[in-house]
């Protein structure tokens, strides 16, 4: 079997904080294949930041405490590694491009001098060598006039060639996991599709495996190969792709397809009823099932566990749907 580019076993984020505990991610376990694409989907507080954060080693706060039984960067044991150690393989061989540009690049920096850094604290190039790095960089996520666009600043570039910045730093020096944290929010549907080939193709061409931080269906329909559901801080379900849109077993993820616009539905959308639960004192049970039509007394009382249904598949739902009933689902 293919050694994984990365692999997480129950990590669990906690934050402390004056009004209690936050328990803003438990005991979630993911394994990522090299060159492949999973995608963390959910409502905004699910956690999927956090865990990508947390992966990457940035969930560093004093209110904060992370754990995990195993965290893997192909074969690199990252629990072993100490705080300096996880610092040189970020940025060479995992990476995370954050979702507000604009905020994530220097406003007083141009973008050369931006893009030349990774070339110059990892790799020890001297300012001209990184520089023409630099350019090519910008060539290659598609930036007209490279040359002269290189001594600009953020915030002259357009939204969608910020996020192209961005993907260039992430991409800098090849590494083997990109981490890729709302790529596409506030973009129109063109520039977002452009964005989503680009990253395709930067995949493919690097052998680059990409985890995909999202709660955009349309994004993880036409990207990724294999998705894991978030909500409250765990992992309710995962499925290839494919079988995800055709067959949702949870009740959350049908209720996420239910609630999302589709160019061919002619029904209203259906929003998913109440609020996400309170991390500092989540319901006991299942953590969904005040919001849940298919709750009985056993959701409110135990917790269901991630079980495995099959290849690639797993469900936490003490009932979930019939696999082998309903249609597919449109997600355009």
């Amino acid at each position: 079997m293919q050694e994984a580019a990365l692999s997480v076993d129950r990590l669990t984020v906690r934050f402390r904080t004056l009004r209690g505990e936050v328990k803003a991610v438990t005991d979630v376990s993911l394994s990522l294949p090299r060159g492949g694409v999973l995608a963390v989907v959910g409502e905004s507080g699910s956690g999927k930041s956090v865990t990508a954060r947390a992966i990457m080693g940035l969930v560093t706060s004093d209110n904060a405490t992370v754990s995990a039984e195993g965290l893997s960067l192909a074969g690199r044991n990252l629990l072993t590694m100490t705080p300096e150690e996880r610092q040189t393989l970020r940025g060479s061989a995992i990476s995370l491009v954050f979702q507000d540009a604009l905020s994530a690049l220097n406003p007083v920096l141009t973008v050369g001098s931006q893009l030349a850094e990774p070339f110059r604290i990892h790799q020890g190039l001297s300012r001209r060598d990184a520089r023409d790095r630099a350019v090519d960089l910008l060539r290659r996520v598609r930036i007209p006039s490279a040359e002269r666009r290189i001594n600009d600043y953020p915030h002259q570039f357009s939204g969608g060639m910020r996020q192209r910045l961005l993907i260039a730093v992430g991409i800098a020096l090849n590494p083997e996991v990109l981490i890729a944290d709302e790529p596409t929010t506030a973009l129109d549907v063109t520039v977002q599709a452009q964005i989503l080939d680009l990253l395709d193709e930067l995949r493919r061409d690097l052998d680059m495996a990409i985890l995909l931080i999202t709660h955009d269906l349309g994004v993880v329909a036409r990207l990724a190969e294999d998705v894991a559901v978030m909500y409250a801080g765990r992992i309710v379900e995962t499925a290839p792709a494919e079988r995800l849109f055709a067959r949702p077993a949870h009740p959350y993820t049908s209720a996420l397809f239910a609630s999302a616009p589709r160019i061919s539905a002619a029904a209203a959308l259906k929003p998913i009823g109440g609020s996400p639960p309170d991390l500092v004192a989540p319901p006991q049970g299942c953590a969904f099932h005040p919001r849940c039509s298919r709750r009985s007394a056993l959701c409110v009382a135990q917790r269901p566990p991630l079980m495995p249904t099959g290849a690639g598949l797993a469900v936490a739902c003490h009932h979930p749907r019939n696999t082998e009933d309903g249609g597919r689902i449109d997600a355009g």
